[in-house]
């Protein structure tokens, strides 16, 4: 599909990534040299719901120095559903096309994971053209090989569980470190390979507790007085479910969290161990993304902006082996990706010795 685009508005949807600004950096410097205005919706989709003064012009200057930066500076929001908005869950998406409309934008620009796509997709359908960029952490979009924000998230998480095994070794202790992720394993099994864990338990592969339990103790029984266990926040124990914080509202996914310590509960008794829990948390969003992801992020701005030049719309950005390309937007929520018992990362963790409690 084709389109011709004057201006574009951007948007920084869902969580943040390290590697945001990297891509609004890019995109700006170049769709300003291509002559095409652009404007950033603060907050997510908020800027769109709430006023056109939350509209904010963006050029080269605006973007000047923040490649380094984490976060992004047009703010993020996991709850600004123009389709299911506020406490009580309102249709707002009317208001969201007529402000694109009376601010004579041609073209939506979503960064995004999943949810944020999706949204695109209905707005699609209301006759708003969208261009989709790729961010999350979790790394679960299956268009797209890797998506930025997630090589940040595994060093983060790789530091932490290094930090951790020299405690662990000290005082004898099973240190259970539960990582971000969601219903994805990608980050558990990346870091807890990098990082040298004993044992790594994925959202996608149930774990038995025996098992997890049994590889405790014989590591006790070679005299290894210590164990790292990886958990990701999806992660559960066979028969049961994901742990939640809170129940997700019509719209809106629920809050994962608690994986870890119903992991320290179900092992308490089955090892000579302390056990202690660390919840990585927001720390593998936040911070200076890593040079991968800088890279990353302004090759996916790149191509975002010349999307915009072609004209072509209903499309997302993704990496395809070392190239950037882009996909459809119904390819790009169509396939998550997420970790099989056949992935090569898999493989590599059971040759080493490492139990994924399955």
């Amino acid at each position: 599909m084709t389109h011709r685009i004057r201006k574009a508005c951007i948007l920084t949807g869902g969580g943040d990534a390290p590697g945001l600004n990297a891509v609004l950096r890019a995109f700006v410097k170049t769709c300003e040299h291509e002559g095409i205005a652009v404007v950033g919706s603060e907050d997510g989709f908020e800027g769109l719901i709430q006023s056109s003064r939350r509209l904010v012009s963006l050029t080269s200057k605006e973007v000047r120095g923040i490649l380094p930066k984490g976060g992004s500076i047009l703010g993020c929001s996991n709850t600004a559903n123009p389709f299911h908005y506020g406490p009580e869950g309102k249709d707002v998406s009317q208001d969201v096309v007529t402000r694109i409309k009376d601010n004579d934008i041609d073209v939506l620009v979503l960064v995004g994971g999943d949810g944020t796509m999706n949204m695109g997709l209905q707005l699609q359908k209301l006759g708003i053209p969208i261009i989709g960029v790729p961010k999350t952490i979790d790394n679960d979009l299956g268009a797209t090989d890797i998506t930025f924000g997630f090589e940040t998230a595994v060093s983060t998480a790789t530091w932490a569980i290094d930090a951790l095994h020299s405690t662990a070794a000290a005082h004898v202790r099973v240190m259970i470190t539960e990582v971000m992720g969601r219903y994805a394993g990608w980050i558990a099994l990346s870091a807890g390979i990098a990082g040298g864990a004993d044992v790594i338990l994925l959202p996608e592969m149930p774990y038995d507790i025996e098992r997890v339990a049994r590889k405790i103790r014989q590591r006790s029984d070679q005299g290894i007085t210590f164990s790292v266990v990886v958990i990701g926040e999806g992660a559960h124990p066979k028969g049961g479910a994901a742990a939640e914080v809170a129940k997700g509202r019509e719209g809106h996914l629920p809050r994962l969290g608690g994986a870890g310590r119903e992991l320290e509960e179900a092992l308490e008794g089955k090892v000579n161990h302390e056990i202690r829990t660390t919840v990585l948390g927001h720390l593998q969003r936040g911070g200076s993304p890593c040079a991968f992801d800088r890279t990353l992020g302004t090759r996916f701005g790149v191509m975002a902006a010349k999307l915009c030049v072609e004209g072509l719309v209903g499309r997302m950005v993704a990496l395809k082996s070392t190239k950037v390309t882009s996909v459809s937007l119904e390819d790009a929520v169509n396939h998550p990706k997420l970790v099989t018992a056949e992935c090569d990362l898999v493989a590599t963790a059971r040759a080493i010795g490492i139990e994924l409690g399955a």
